[in-house]
């Protein structure tokens, strides 16, 4: 037998990779990344000189504050948010942990490379007290605020559709590196300064086995025009009415016709979502959103984010979510036993949501094909999936006037390690609980 032999590739920082002769191209590719991806560490973070200038939300298990830089942003007109944990606290080292673990991986080492509707790691912090992580700050606030202020609290079809867009293809993103996210509610879609969405808060995701290639890549071959990368970037750009042409060739189309406004109404930015109540225990997921798989026990996997899909567009189309009883128990009953009702004439958008919240998974659109299987609905027809980050016009942009920033606290003058060594910690200002906030309760589950 010949012996086998092995080619020696030398990285930065002294760091070889040993790998048999003649490796596919694609293999050594992927390992490079790997390498190089695992060499770059996010940014370490000092406390000393990044200074709070005010509470974003307060949850079960840490603080959001706004911050920025004392030393290289002085005036504070690049702010960041940054996650703090009491590591004193029950189970919270190891979710935040996981947490940063799950923003690394999102995070690729160019940021050209970043997908557009998840969050990058700006940098993390350890000390023997806290741990802390940074994300970009999204002024939006999020999608359930956003659809609180608009009339009769619920989206038109056409923002619904471009909503759902992007939050379908970060989920994509999400599957195809083996992460079930299990979180999917609108306090948890934030609204960036582009306009544009994006998933926060990952410490209830998990790593499952990653679906076949033919359903991940699927999408390449049925959707010619999908998001294949994201450095893409065109001469002309496209307002929200562009992005998605009318195509009056279906039986369903004939009840979108008279869609409302595809412009969605501004936003305070005081009006921010995050209560102790909203998300005390955002680790053991919201009952309304969960599906019957969890509820009866039975284990799951991806489609529990597709369920979570059809209860979130049900929910930005009618101001509720189908299921909701009057306690815990008629919830999940509810759940398991009840068909979600719809209003009017039957359309495109009711049969994506009925088609989402089937009881059994299996039967469940996107279990067999994935996202591409959800993108081929024909709700999405006419959606260019290339074109999603060219879209200058989103439905809501929020105001690029920061005047909140510097007219209620001035920036530099809130330490974040006084704030929890204090007993007598200052209450957060213009911080009033989401008009939702007893809308939502959590639940626990062994094992989700």
């Amino acid at each position: 037998m010949k012996p086998n032999h092995l080619n020696i590739l030398s990285l930065p920082n002294n760091i070889l990779i040993i790998f048999p002769s003649s490796p596919s191209p694609v293999s050594l590719a992927s390992l490079i990344l790997s390498c190089l991806s695992a060499m770059e560490k996010p940014p370490e973070l000092d406390l000393e000189k990044h200074k709070a200038i005010r509470i974003l939300g307060k949850g079960a298990m840490g603080t959001v504050f706004l911050v920025h830089d004392i030393s290289t942003d002085p005036t504070a007109r690049s702010p960041f948010a940054l996650k703090v944990v009491q590591r004193s606290k029950h189970d919270a080292d190891r979710r935040a942990r996981w947490e940063i673990g799950v923003l690394k991986t999102l995070s690729p080492p160019d940021p050209a490379l970043q997908h557009p509707f998840l969050p990058r790691l700006l940098g993390c912090l350890e000390t023997p007290d806290l741990l802390a992580w940074a994300v970009p700050f999204c002024p939006g606030s999020d999608l359930n605020v956003l659809r609180y202020h608009q009339n009769d609290h619920v989206f038109s079809p056409s923002v619904i559709r471009f909503y759902l867009s992007e939050i379908l293809c970060a989920l994509q993103y999400l599957h195809s590196l083996g992460i079930v996210y299990r979180d999917l509610k609108p306090e948890n879609i934030l609204i960036q300064h582009s306009g544009h969405a994006t998933l926060t808060d990952f410490d209830l995701s998990r790593n499952l086995k990653k679906k076949p290639p033919s359903e991940i890549l699927a999408d390449d071959k049925k959707v010619p025009n999908s998001l294949p990368q994201f450095t893409a970037r065109r001469k002309h750009r496209l307002k929200f009415f562009r992005w998605i042409p009318v195509v009056p060739d279906n039986k369903y189309n004939y009840a979108l016709k008279k869609a409302k406004s595809a412009r969605v109404s501004p936003v305070r930015r005081r009006k921010l979502s995050f209560s102790n109540e909203e998300r005390s225990n955002s680790f053991v997921g919201t009952e309304e959103y969960v599906s019957p798989e969890v509820v009866r026990g039975d284990g799951h996997e991806f489609a529990v984010d597709w369920w979570a899909f059809g209860i979130l567009t049900y929910e930005m189309l009618y101001g509720r979510t189908p299921f909701k009883g009057k306690n815990r128990k008629e919830t999940f009953r509810n759940v398991l036993t009840k068909e979600p009702k719809f209003m009017g004439q039957p359309n495109a958008l009711t049969d994506l949501i009925g088609r989402l919240l089937q009881k059994d998974p299996e039967k469940r659109l996107g279990y067999h094909g994935g996202a591409c299987e959800i993108k081929e609905h024909a709700f999405f027809r006419g959606v260019r999936w290339d074109l999603l980050t060219e879209v200058l016009r989103p439905p809501f942009i929020p105001p690029r006037d920061d005047g909140d920033l510097t007219t209620e606290v001035s920036p530099g003058n809130f330490d974040i390690r006084e704030y929890f060594q204090s007993s007598k910690a200052p209450n957060p200002k213009s911080m009033p609980p989401s008009p939702l906030s007893d809308h939502r309760r959590n639940v626990s589950f062994t094992g989700y």
